[in-house]
């Protein structure tokens, strides 16, 4: 079959979404059309738990004194194919001090065994976990809190590698922006809001513009920084290090109520529902549930996950909820389709290889969960073979690589002059952002493939090729 043939059969797939990035070239098939490309068709699925990172369900960890998360439970983690960790760091004994250096190098130890371990956090501070009058007060002072984030920027900016998002949290029990002694609540005022807004400012500035802090709600969002529905990220200004790019969301009451026990003040699509409809399409969007519902049958539950790109969820609350997906059989596919669901589905090469010459691949990518990778990452053909590898670097944003879509990426790479002749395995590498894990193969995307992945490097193989 010609290559023009082939193409327009790749693009026939594709016609509804953009292909590469939304600013990404169009394949030329300009010199092509005579020439004859090797197809290939992928088999599907990979059947063995697959444990990808930056997506998935989340075990949770807390620290409430100088005793780091150990290495084993980021490995045991792995093995239960869960990548993630809520990290819940407790402040509780400094809500009228500075955190202690036992304290701080705690919290770098456990970020040290995160990256030893292969995992990454969900980084949450707070000071209390117990709601009762006997227990005020619920969190620090308005100046401690700043001072404290003060204290922390410093291992958040060194960890930023292994760590997949911050929630705001500080504020309230648990952390989770209610109950609080500190903050005034219901928030009522611009001024009230403009206090909060100082402890999120505090958190963007301590962390570097390419990872995302979360609000629990909204509204938060929309009236500390003043916007609404016709302000909601776009292509165009998705992942740009800009503060409103990088504002999130959690929810922990997930699909308890009409409402989310008051995580949305309005009706299901309308006002902040479809602020958040909108707006997780370009940042991270997970959580828990919190209580067993009508709102919390599979049927719902599936719909609410897609129309708000849910990436991550907590596996070990509220186990009633887990308990009846498992029954009405739909925990399965909730655990496959949290955040990206990468496969191959076809991809085409140059017929022949030659060293100094050039080598043609168009792949074909289809995106199969409910959001995005969401942390910048790398695009790379990887050649192996003779002892050594070469890698060539492709012009590309899985962060647009969007959910039900088909991404075509297309590459021409011209092939080392040295290269000795004999059977080379080519691979696609989906390496994290951060140089310090890029090389790690715990951190590389695994596609849904069967018989592709090469779990000491971290690749997916593409094809064999002969070089000539």
């Amino acid at each position: 079959m010609k290559f023009r043939t082939l193409l327009a059969a790749a693009f026939a797939a594709v016609s509804f979404v953009a292909c590469t990035t939304p600013d990404g070239p169009e394949i030329s098939t300009e010199g092509l059309n005579e020439v004859t490309y090797t197809t290939l068709t992928y088999d599907q699925e990979a059947k063995e738990r697959i444990c990808n990172p930056e997506r998935g369900l989340y075990s949770q960890t807390s620290m409430r004194t100088a005793s780091a998360m150990g290495e084993s439970v980021v490995s045991a983690s792995r093995y239960t194919g869960r990548t993630l960790h809520l990290t819940l760091f407790y402040l509780t004994d400094f809500i009228e001090s500075d955190i202690s250096a036992d304290y701080l190098a705690a919290m770098q130890t456990t970020f040290d065994n995160l990256r030893k371990g292969g995992g990454k956090a969900i980084v949450r501070f707070a000071y209390k976990d117990d709601h009762s009058v006997l227990n005020k007060p619920w969190d620090a002072s308005q100046e401690l809190v700043a001072r404290h984030i003060e204290q922390v920027t410093p291992i958040l900016m060194k960890n930023a590698d292994v760590i997949y998002t911050v929630q705001a949290g500080f504020i309230g029990v648990w952390g989770e922006w209610y109950y609080t002694s500190s903050f005034h609540m219901p928030v009522v005022t611009d001024a009230q809001y403009a206090d909060r807004r100082k402890v999120v400012d505090g958190l963007l500035k301590a962390l570097p513009k390419d990872r995302q802090v979360e609000l629990r709600t909204p509204v938060f969002k929309m009236k500390m920084y003043g916007v609404g529905l016709e302000d909601t990220i776009t292509v165009a200004t998705a992942h740009n290090g800009s503060d409103l790019s990088r504002l999130a969301g959690h929810n922990d009451c997930y699909l308890a109520s009409s409402n989310d026990t008051g995580t949305f003040d309005d009706k299901r699509g309308t006002g902040d529902w479809k602020f958040w409809d909108a707006e997780t399409r370009y940042t991270i969007m997970g959580g828990e549930t919190c209580g067993t519902s009508q709102y919390s049958k599979c049927e719902n539950t599936l719909q609410r996950m897609a129309e708000q790109h849910w990436s991550y969820l907590n596996i070990g609350y509220h186990q009633g909820v887990i308990s009846n997906w498992r029954s009405e059989g739909c925990f399965n596919e909730i655990q496959a389709r949290l955040g990206y669901r990468l496969a191959l589905k076809n991809a085409f090469f140059s017929p022949e290889a030659t060293a100094g010459g050039e080598f043609r691949v168009v792949m074909n990518i289809a995106n199969e969960g409910w959001a995005a990778p969401m942390n910048p990452r790398g695009v790379e053909l990887v050649l192996v073979g003779g002892g050594k590898e070469y890698a060539f670097k492709i012009d590309s944003d899985p962060r647009f690589w969007f959910e039900n879509t088909l991404t075509t990426l297309a590459t021409t790479i011209t092939l080392p002059s040295d290269l000795a002749a004999g059977e080379y395995e080519l691979y696609l590498n989906l390496p994290d952002g951060y140089e310090s894990l890029a090389k790690n193969p715990h951190y590389s995307i695994r596609l849904m493939n069967k018989d592709t992945w090469n779990e000491k490097k971290g690749y997916n193989l593409l094809t064999k090729i002969n070089v000539q």
